[in-house]
């Protein structure tokens, strides 16, 4: 007896169907909602907050991360791009900034970088993270010389924090 194939291609199972649909709705959630994966870090507000290392109060992000200034940054625009940025990410912030600890209000704000993104800035410093921390008030990039010039931690006066030791080379581009 001949199979009539006109259907055949329609006949789905039920549980396949709803897989299939799941997983699209959870692509396109991924795919166009705003606090989703990468996304969420460049598209919300930044925080910039206070705790103690043995540096004494420093200045880090909402995720305890420490922040740096750069050096090489003139009248509050960022001089690290590219490489550099890979290994000191700035911070970016889609509007103004929050504080909150002991870091003061009056001492923030943004500045446009190159790529159009807003980076936040401290007592007209811009401000990065650095790589090679990967745990809260870790301070490995602190006097590091790297892509031209030094890097410190930041205090909450806005100022950078001198170290303790004599100064490392971290290698990074120098």
């Amino acid at each position: 007896m001949p199979t009539d194939n006109r259907f055949s291609a329609a006949r789905v199972h039920p549980r396949s169907t709803w897989l299939l649909a799941a997983i699209a709705l959870g692509l396109a959630v991924v795919a166009f909602h705003p606090a989703s994966g990468v996304a969420a870090r460049s598209a919300s507000n930044a925080v910039v907050s206070t705790t103690t290392s043995g540096l004494g109060q420093i200045l880090v992000d909402s995720r305890g991360r420490t922040l740096y200034m750069f050096q090489k940054d003139r009248d509050g625009k960022s001089a690290c791009a590219g490489k550099c940025a890979a290994f000191w990410p700035p911070l970016i912030s889609a509007a103004k900034p929050a504080v909150s600890g002991a870091a003061k209000a009056s001492l923030i704000g943004t500045t446009k970088r190159a790529d159009g993104r807003l980076q936040v800035t401290y007592n007209h410093h811009p401000l990065y993270t650095f790589v090679k921390d990967t745990k809260k008030g870790q301070t490995t990039g602190e006097n590091v010389d790297a892509y031209g010039a030094e890097w410190y931690v930041v205090s909450p006066a806005g100022a950078k924090i001198e170290p303790h030791a004599a100064p490392s080379s971290g290698g990074y581009g120098s």
